[in-house]
Order: C-alpha cells, then sequence, then structure tokens
C-alpha cells in the first residue's frame, strides 16, 4: 500500500476536516480570541491529525502490502485466507472473515459439483460397459455372415463408443494407469491388429522403424493414443503409415507420419484443441474433433510432449516425445 494512494483514498476526510476547522476558526475569531491562541490550536490539532493518520496508516500498511503480495504469487488465489494472518484494525478483521466465508461457500459448490460429476462419470463408464456387450454380439454376427460393410459401421460404433471411456477417464487418468517400462513395437503391433480390417479393406500400408526401444508410460493409455491415430489416418485418405522411434539418453522420439490429404496450415495450430475439426473434419469426414484433444490431454497425464506437422496434400506426422530419468534407467535395469 502506497502513502500516495492512501492520501488520495483519504482526501475527502481531509477536506471535511479542513472546513470544519475553518468553521472553528470563524466562531473562535467571533469571540475575540487572539491570533496567536488561534495559531496555536491550529498547529496542536494539525500535529494531531498527522500523528493519527501516520499510525493508521502504519498499522495497515503491513496488512495490506502482505496481501497483495500473497495474492500475487499464489497460483490458487483461494487460498488467500490461509496465508494472511488475521489483523488488529477492523477493516482488516472484516475483510478476513468475508475472505474465509467465501472460500468456504467455494469449496462447497466444488464438492458439490465434484459429486454430480463423479456420479455421472461412473453412470457413463456403466454405460459404456453394457453397450459394449451387444456391440461385440454384433461384431461377432457381421463377421460370420461376412458382411463387410456392416462390421465397418459396427467398429466404429465401437471407436466412438471407446473415445467416450476415454474422455471420461481422462480426467482422472492418474488414478488407471501404471507407468513403467513399455515396449513400443507391441503395443503399436497389438492396435494395428485391431484395426486389421479397416486397413486391409483400404490397402493402407503399415511400416516400422526402430521401435525395439521401451519407454516409460502406460500401454493401455498408448494403445489408445495409437489407435486414434491410426483411425485418423484411414479417415482422411492415407494409403501408408510409418512409425519410427528416435532412443537418445536423453528422451525417445515417436514418429507417426501418414501420407493423407494432410493439414490446412491455418488449422494446425488448433488441431489438439477441443472439439475442434478444421476445414478436413467439414469436407472429407464427419469429425467431432474430440480424437486428437483426448490424444493431448492423455499426453499430458503422462507426462508426454505432442507435436504435430503437415503439408496439405502430402504428408502430417505426430510427434510423441517420451523423457527419461533416473526412475527409468533404474526401472530397466531391474528387468
Amino acid at each position: 500500500m502506497r502513502l500516495r494512494d492512501y492520501l488520495k483514498d483519504r482526501l475527502p476526510a481531509f477536506l471535511t476536516g479542513a472546513v470544519t476547522w475553518l468553521l472553528v476558526l470563524i466562531f473562535l475569531y467571533t469571540f475575540h480570541v487572539s491570533a496567536e491562541a488561534c495559531v496555536i490550536v491550529t498547529g496542536i490539532a494539525l500535529a494531531g491529525a498527522c500523528i493519527a493518520e501516520s499510525w493508521e496508516f502504519l498499522r495497515k500498511k503491513p496488512f495490506y502490502d502482505n496481501l497483495l503480495q500473497q495474492t500475487e504469487q499464489l497460483d490458487r488465489k483461494y487460498l488467500l485466507h490461509e496465508m494472511i494472518e488475521e489483523p488488529a484494525f477492523f477493516e482488516g478483521k472484516v475483510l478476513c472473515d468475508v475472505l474465509r466465508e467465501s472460500d468456504k461457500s467455494m469449496c462447497e459448490q466444488i464438492a458439490q459439483y465434484r459429486r454430480e460429476t463423479e456420479a455421472f462419470r461412473d453412470y457413463i463408464e456403466l454405460w459404456v460397459h453394457e453397450i459394449k456387450l451387444p456391440v461385440a454380439s454384433l461384431q461377432l454376427i457381421s463377421h460370420n455372415d461376412g458382411n463387410a460393410k456392416y462390421a465397418e459401421q459396427i467398429n466404429r460404433i465401437d471407436a466412438y463408443i471407446e473415445n467416450v471411456l476415454y474422455y471420461t477417464r481422462s480426467e482422472t487418468a492418474e488414478k488407471d494407469y501404471i507407468i513403467k517400462p513399455v515396449p513400443l513395437q507391441r503395443v503399436f503391433t497389438d492396435t494395428a491388429l485391431k484395426h486389421r480390417t479397416e486397413l486391409q479393406e483400404r490397402n493402407i500400408t503399415l511400416h516400422t522403424e526402430n521401435l525395439n526401444v521401451q519407454v516409460m508410460t502406460d500401454s493401455k493409455w498408448l494403445g489408445f493414443i495409437f489407435g486414434q491415430l491410426i483411425s485418423n489416418s484411414i479417415k482422411y485418405q492415407a494409403s501408408e503409415i510409418t512409425v519410427s522411434a528416435e532412443d537418445t539418453p536423453e528422451q525417445t522420439v515417436l514418429r507417426f507420419r501418414d501420407n493423407g490429404i494432410g493439414i490446412p496450415p491455418h488449422d494446425l495450430p488448433s488441431i489438439f484443441e477441443k472439439s475442434f475439426t478444421g476445414e478436413n473434419g467439414r469436407t472429407h469426414a464427419k469429425s467431432t474433433g474430440m480424437g486428437l484433444y483426448i490424444v493431448k490431454k492423455l499426453c499430458d497425464k503422462l507426462g508426454h510432449s505432442i507435436s504435430a506437422e503437415s503439408e496439405q496434400g502430402n504428408y502430417t506426422e505426430i510427434r510423441i516425445v517420451f523423457g527419461k530419468n533416473d526412475l527409468y534407467a533404474g526401472n530397466l535395469s531391474k528387468m
């Protein structure tokens, strides 16, 4: 709290005091009080006012300075009332009480929201598990009947259902993953086998390079990420997919590249945003804009960085960087 700001805030009180003292002087002059006495009384009153205002400023300044400092430093502003001590002056006590009550109300609202969100998430997960049973039955029936068109549409339904499940779980992914050394080759192969029918029907060729490396991640979540990338390549008319890895002592860089229609330059910065469909999503395929958003969210939860590079009409490349640390080296040494 600056002195200038304090004096500016107190200006109405100072003006009121000055006008009042002027009236007092007029009253004293009316009763023929000597000028020397008026000057002495004015000096005493002015000195008392200065002392009172200085004391008021000095006892409030530490509290408000600390309040502003904590507000700037805290990432979670709602913890402010926990970081400040209740002052001795009345205004500060009122402010602390207001902060405490507002924080309590906010915590109650958040708790209610979390309970509702968790209940909804539980329902969605239950619904997904229930709906997967008839979908699996339809997949088996269509496979036995040899109807490729039905099988393709059922597989798409199953993929969308899985998207719902992973999106729901991505909010609390840290409760549902196990970080350990995972072979890239095995995870990608398992995922490709799940999409084998669609890849064969569209004559999409797969190439892998240097995937015989291990990265610290969760195999289930990584498999879902691979599945989303393969689905995008299929959706956007790729005929060739190349997956390679570059392993260094500091990190492992996974490159997922296809020769599909590519991404327009003006869309590229936004492809990981929620519900972003872009030009390709509107003209070439019906897109929800959620696939890459969920992939980005899972990578963030797992501690991986993800980026994209593309040339429209030529290629799209997704890069995922898996970091390494002492824990990684220790886990590998135990295997």
